[in-house]
């Protein structure tokens, strides 16, 4: 595999004396506690703080990885943040340093949120599933209010082909299984344009955009509340409510129905999304071989995926698509049977 063609300045700067420091220039004084938490897209990390004349107690500072989002689309994330904090909608919204939700330093850029405690939450349990439900209706009733600019549009198949270019210039593919994953890749494409195709004046609003599970935390008084808006795109509602559901197609079936139950007691859905939920999980498999080979020059990523590159890897891939493209043309007799989000294909923080 080629080396990416953006090559990470990786985080080495990233040293605790420098995040301590770069948290007290803009006014937030650590008091030494750090503790890592899990993001390979970025730099995340839990620091205690000092008492202060604004901001105490436990706060989060994301450290956005260089490259990977302009301020632009950064500060479009957080003014979503807060517009849904305003509309009570519980996430956690960056707060304001010195005039903006984005600090620079060296280089350098982040954000600062209250730490949001939290389990993740209970979904065999169809109360909370329609809690859930009610929840994403009411993020989605603030996404519906006014569009993004700048971040990205997953609503058609211009993700899936920017992937494939990508993985392509990038050679990522072993040679002998090029031809292959490039031909499952194409037709995958062909059939994700039919599917959009086939449901004209499709509604796009502001989404969640990584609305797996570890995304959302619950707590016993207050229910679920999201985290990491990171990944917010525009796109259709489904895109948010299929990577809630797991387990065999009853289970799913089931769960879906319970999130439906509760999501449309506060929001409209339109039922003919449900043959996008398919095409979209395509979309995400693809994005995520691409995020792969993008990031394969930080350090962590080998180490974290060795079976990525490899040509079982991608034999596999060609397996997986090819029963995708079945997947998409399928009679669409029971659509709200989607295929479960694989731990291999979420964001991881992302």
């Amino acid at each position: 595999m080629s080396r990416p063609s953006e090559i990470d300045r990786s985080f080495a700067a990233l040293t605790p004396e420098f995040m301590l420091d770069a948290l007290e220039a803009a006014g937030l004084r650590g008091d030494g506690r750090l503790l890592q938490l899990n993001s390979f897209e970025n730099r995340v990390i839990q620091v205690h703080l000092e008492d202060g004349p604004e901001f105490t107690g436990v706060a989060v500072a994301k450290f956005y990885r260089p490259g990977r989002w302009t301020d632009a689309q950064i500060l479009e994330e957080h003014a979503f943040a807060a517009e849904l904090a305003e509309a009570e909608v519980p996430v956690a919204a960056p707060w304001k340093l010195g005039g903006s939700t984005l600090r620079h330093e060296q280089g350098q850029r982040f954000a600062v949120t209250a730490r949001q405690g939290g389990r993740g939450p209970e979904l065999e349990d169809p109360d909370v599933l329609r809690w859930i439900g009610r929840l994403l209706g009411r993020l989605h009733n603030v996404g519906r209010q006014r569009p993004f600019k700048h971040r990205l549009r997953w609503a058609d198949a211009e993700p899936a082909r920017a992937a494939r270019d990508l993985l392509v210039e990038l050679e990522a593919v072993p040679l002998e299984i090029r031809p292959a994953w490039l031909d499952v890749v194409n037709r995958c494409i062909t059939a994700i344009e039919e599917a959009f195709a086939n449901v004209p004046d499709l509604q796009c609003l502001r989404l969640h955009g990584d609305c797996h599970p570890g995304n959302i935390l619950w707590t016993p008084d207050k229910g679920p509340h999201f985290v990491d808006l990171d990944d917010a795109v525009t796109g259709p509602a489904v895109q948010d409510l299929w990577m809630l559901l797991s387990g065999d197609a009853l289970s799913m079936r089931l769960q879906f129905g319970h999130v439906l139950d509760g999501y449309e007691t506060v929001a409209d859905f339109d039922a003919r999304e449900l043959a996008l939920i398919e095409p979209l999980r395509t979309i995400r498999m693809i994005h995520h071989s691409a995020w792969l080979a993008r990031r394969w020059g930080d350090p962590a990523f080998p180490l974290a995926f060795p079976w990525f590159g490899t040509p079982n890897y991608w034999n596999d891939q060609v397996a997986k698509l090819r029963e995708q493209i079945e997947a998409m043309r399928a009679p669409s007799t029971a659509p709200d049977m989607p295929a479960p989000v694989e731990e291999e294909y979420k964001f991881w923080d992302e």
